[in-house]
């Protein structure tokens, strides 16, 4: 069973130091890496995919 908080298809709030917070969409679940799980996320303002730690997302209020 995954230990990840967020799903595939999940819009989430990307916090990245020093830069502006974006929505994003999960994209796909990547390993847990340095005790932090790992996400390939798309954000919506940009045309690249990056990959994201967890503990740089957000979940966004309407999301269920």
């Amino acid at each position: 069973m995954s230990g990840h908080k967020f799903k595939i298809g999940h819009t989430v709030t990307f916090r990245e130091p020093r830069r502006h917070s974006r929505e994003c969409k999960i994209i796909r679940l990547l390993p847990l890496e340095g005790g932090s799980y790992l996400y390939r996320i798309k954000c919506f303002a940009e045309n690249l995919e990056r990959v994201a730690k967890e503990s740089e997302l957000a979940s966004k209020s309407l999301d269920h």
